[in-house]
């Protein structure tokens, strides 16, 4: 039996029919096209699949459809908003913090809670918050250069 399940993501509100087992990343992925939010591994191991579920950074394979009910998501596709970049998004493209792209929408939700929590985070405590996030190709140092100088502009 489906549920109903009314959803605001990226700041428009739907409501969607879902199975009861349906995770969020697929309501996400297959129901709404939001295909920003990544899957890798199903295990909640690699954190691609990282959105903002009512402010905080979640791993979308771990949350039941159903239990994001009357919740507010935030994908990579909606951090922005307008036609510019997230200073994130930005600090990303500036420093090279992405190789093949798989892992920088999960490491860019994840960063973005990380300063949200602690603007001026040093490296060690950056490092530490992206624990769950792998990237496949290394690009760990150029991925902590762009959360160190994502925070260094909003202390601007």
């Amino acid at each position: 039996m489906n549920h109903s399940v009314q959803i605001t993501v990226n700041g428009e509100s739907s409501q969607h029919d879902v199975e009861p087992r349906m995770l969020l990343c697929h309501l996400l992925r297959d129901s709404m096209g939001l295909t920003g939010t990544n899957i890798g591994c199903d295990t909640s191991q690699c954190g691609s699949c990282t959105v903002m579920l009512d402010g905080k950074a979640v791993k979308s394979c771990t949350v039941l459809a159903v239990q994001a009910d009357g919740c507010e998501v935030t994908t990579i596709e909606g951090l922005a908003g307008g036609d510019g970049l997230h200073p994130m998004q930005q600090a990303f493209w500036d420093n090279h913090g992405l190789q093949c792209g798989f892992c920088t929408p999960g490491m860019i939700i994840t960063a973005v809670e990380i300063l949200n929590r602690k603007p001026d985070a040093s490296e060690g405590e950056i490092r530490h918050g992206l624990e769950g996030n792998i990237c496949r190709c290394t690009g760990y140092e150029n991925i902590v250069k762009s959360v160190v100088a994502a925070g260094s502009r909003a202390s601007d």
